[in-house]
């Protein structure tokens, strides 16, 4: 009976201990945090490639032209990320006030108001993106621009919700 017992508690753990060494509690937020990065960075450059497309095909683009434009957007979106990140901080801790939670309710306002902040900082880029665009183009593709960056808010619309470029209205 004991040799049994033994041998149960062997084959236990021997089941057991890796998924518990697997399981550290301390790594699934460091797991989790890196899993968002790396899918928030995927996401970014698709939304970069297709709002290259999109203005390199209103704009009329050839490549070296769209190579450019995909660099000076790129910088644009490194000045964006951490503005973005402000935004999403505020908002997890607005959503949790609006939930109830007592720590929350005391940040509420200083937590909308950096969301305010970050926002207006966006349109600032923004609107420096554009001026960056549009300084070597003729008026007819600065006009392009500003109506595919409107239209587009600066991102391309959501495919997975079945909207697309083309999409957002108005004629071009």
């Amino acid at each position: 009976m004991k040799t049994m017992t033994r041998t149960s508690w062997v084959m236990l753990s021997v089941v057991l201990v890796p998924w518990l060494a697997l399981a550290k509690p301390g790594d699934k937020g460091e797991e989790r945090s890196a899993r968002v990065t790396e899918r928030m960075e995927r996401l970014e450059k698709r939304q970069r490639l297709r709002q290259v497309l999109a203005l390199s095909e209103a704009l009329e683009l050839d490549n070296q032209q769209a190579l450019k434009m995909e660099q000076t957007l790129r910088q644009f979106d490194e000045k964006r990320r951490p503005l973005r990140e402000q935004v999403r901080e505020a908002a997890r801790t607005l959503h949790q006030a609006a939930r109830g939670d007592s720590a929350a309710l005391a940040q509420v306002d200083a937590a909308a108001q950096r969301a305010f902040e970050a926002r207006e900082r966006i349109t600032v880029l923004d609107r420096e993106m554009y001026q960056a665009l549009a300084k070597e183009l003729p008026p007819d593709k600065r006009a392009k621009l500003a109506l595919t960056l409107a239209r587009d808010g600066g991102r391309m619309k959501r495919p997975w919700r079945g909207e697309g470029p083309g999409d957002a209205g108005g004629d071009d």
